[in-house]
């Protein structure tokens, strides 16, 4: 029970990633067309706006795991980071080429960082830290 519980903790986490990435990403691109043009590099805007939200996505996606946890939601946290980090991993390795290395690496780099801070957040409302 104790694996099935964790297990639904990290689904969670990374399903509401993957969700306001989703609908974050398909918002911009609605509300600024001109940002993104098939083949060639995004604007530095869109770029940066799509690290903030990537960023606040992860921090929602720690937190939430972080209370579905319960109990000791620190390593279920770290779990979910380091996922978040291969997967960001993966996702650079497929896009080398079509977008700039730095922005591949700064989103390989503030996905784990996010989910880690998220779940910091609510070991703080906790009272832990």
């Amino acid at each position: 029970m104790v694996v099935l519980h964790a297990f639904f903790a990290l689904a969670a986490g990374f399903l509401a990633i993957a969700l306001l990435v989703t609908l974050m990403t398909a918002l911009l691109n609605k509300l600024t067309p001109s940002w993104v043009t098939e083949g060639s590099h995004p604007e530095p805007g869109y770029i940066f706006v799509n690290l903030g939200y990537s960023f606040l996505a992860a921090a929602v996606g720690g937190y939430i795991t972080a209370w579905i946890a319960g109990h000791n939601p620190l390593i279920h946290v770290l779990a979910l980071a380091i996922a978040a980090l291969l997967l960001a991993a993966l996702s650079a390795l497929q896009h080398r080429g079509q977008q700039p290395v730095w922005y591949l690496l700064a989103l390989v780099a503030i996905t784990p960082i996010g989910v880690f801070a998220g779940g910091l957040i609510r070991l703080r409302v906790l009272g832990v830290l």
